[in-house]
């Protein structure tokens, strides 16, 4: 299993705290962490922890974070041939606080992240004969992940674009056609469709107009409540994985990775959507970004039941 991720990778600082501040207040929190961060990097590291083959393509800065990056992603097993040492930006960040529900908000700045262009593009070549999925995200510039998009297709491959950060006037027509799956989480869809879901109707309705514009599989993460899918060989409903979330920070990542995962070994995608969500569902149990991914040996035994 050969998988390829073109996107960010940053440090994530993380602060952990009672309640979210309001605008203009001040509050003390429990506790910190700086760890590896970015969703390209996310999702990377959770194929990897999964047991695949990944190459991550992007940028670091030749900085301390940058050299700190590299070093977590080796040690989750990625592939860095394709991961670019920038002299002239920064290493991406990310500052992200928790609350004690879990709930979260992050700022990113995206630094050697989006000078990600057209060199970045062409470091895929070699990548494109063996692996069979591509993942991308909008933590880099679009017009880079559109160009990876189209000549991994033309290769053979199946193209994934987690559209986050939600992009506040929605895509163009290209986009829609150019990539072969979207997985948007309830925000992100009613960003690009204009409707919020919060049940299988109005997943459904949102899928539906997905497909409408130009989208082969659409993906529409609603966690806890669930996910829904819908492709040329048909829909359905995945239901959420009873767990006790404490952080769901990389969820969406988690899922992407394990949707990468089993789709690349050959699942369908019902299958391979109930396996992403079964990653997604352990990742809320840990905090942390990419060190939140779940191990193959784990998501089997969620998904037996154990």
């Amino acid at each position: 299993m050969s998988i390829v991720v073109l996107g960010s990778t940053n440090i994530d600082i993380f602060t952990y705290l009672r309640r979210l501040p309001k605008p203009g207040e001040t509050i003390h929190g429990d506790s910190y962490a700086i760890t590896l961060g970015g969703k390209g990097a996310n999702q990377a590291v959770a194929a990897a922890r999964l047991g695949a083959r990944v190459d991550l393509v992007g940028r670091t800065g030749a900085d301390t974070f940058g050299a700190l990056a590299r070093e977590s992603l080796a040690s989750h097993g990625v592939r860095l041939g394709a991961l670019h040492e920038d002299p002239a930006n920064p290493t991406g960040i990310a500052t992200i606080s928790v609350d004690e529900t879990a709930e979260n908000c992050i700022t990113v700045i995206g630094g050697a992240n989006m000078a990600i262009g057209a060199e970045d593009v062409e470091r895929l070549a070699p990548l494109e004969a063996e692996a069979k999925v591509l993942l991308l995200q909008l933590e880099v510039p679009l017009a880079a992940s559109l160009s990876a998009a189209g000549r991994f297709r033309d290769a053979g491959g199946l193209a994934v674009l987690d559209p986050a950060p939600a992009p506040e006037h929605g895509f163009d027509a290209q986009v829609w056609k150019t990539v072969d799956a979207m997985t948007p989480n309830e925000t992100e869809t009613e960003a690009l469709v204009g409707i919020r879901p919060s049940d299988t109707a109005s997943a459904a309705r949102a899928a539906a107009a997905m497909v409408e514009r130009g989208l082969r599989i659409a993906i529409v993460k609603m966690g806890a409540t669930g996910v829904y899918f819908r492709s040329p060989e048909g829909e359905g409903f995945v239901d959420a994985f009873p767990v006790k979330a404490i952080d769901t920070v990389a969820a969406g990542d988690c899922f992407n990775g394990g949707l990468a995962f089993a789709l690349s070994r050959g699942d369908t995608l019902p299958d391979a959507v109930r396996f992403a969500a079964a990653c997604g569902a352990l990742a809320t149990t840990r905090r942390g970004a990419a060190e939140a991914a779940p191990q193959l040996a784990e998501v089997e035994a969620l998904l037996a039941g154990k």
